[in-house]
């Protein structure tokens, strides 16, 4: 039963560059327009802020960002019904996320999106206005929540 099934403990990254924009990233694994902005697993041992850093060089193919806020609550969200028993190795109901800001301080040239496993095919960067828009319907009020406490940074 779904219900029963924990939430995956993760972090979130809201990347900002010099001009306040937040980097997404589109979804390797989707056939539809599919963004998001970085997020991943802790492992185990590690603390968020750890994630979030290993997270980004991971995903995002750099270490040139700076934590520069973070979220005082967790965010949870459920996967929707379809999803459950699949996406996670079926390990999970949804995702429990302490989310990061961070300032971008270097240039797109040091963004590499193949220096590990690829997750993302593309990215951009786009302002808080159009960030929700972009984002799979099940995500969009987790995007919203973090826009509110985080946006501030940009």
């Amino acid at each position: 039963m779904s219900s029963d099934l924990p939430y995956r403990p993760c972090v979130g990254i809201m990347l900002f560059n010099k001009s306040g924009e937040v980097f997404v990233g589109k979804r390797i694994d989707q056939t539809v327009e599919g963004w998001q902005m970085p997020q991943g697993g802790i492992d185990e041992g590690e603390t968020p802020r750890q994630a979030a850093l290993r997270e980004l060089q991971e995903e995002v193919g750099t270490d040139k960002a700076e934590i520069i806020a973070e979220m005082e609550d967790w965010v949870t969200y459920d996967l929707p019904s379809h999803l459950i028993g699949v996406a996670f190795h079926g390990k999970y109901k949804g995702q429990r996320q302490k989310w990061f800001a961070l300032r971008f301080i270097g240039e797109n040239g040091d963004i590499n999106l193949t220096a590990h496993e690829p997750e993302f095919s593309a990215f951009q960067w786009v302002s808080l206005e159009k960030l929700p828009g972009l984002i799979v319907a099940f995500k969009r009020d987790t995007y919203r929540g973090v826009i509110a406490a985080l946006g501030k940074y940009a």
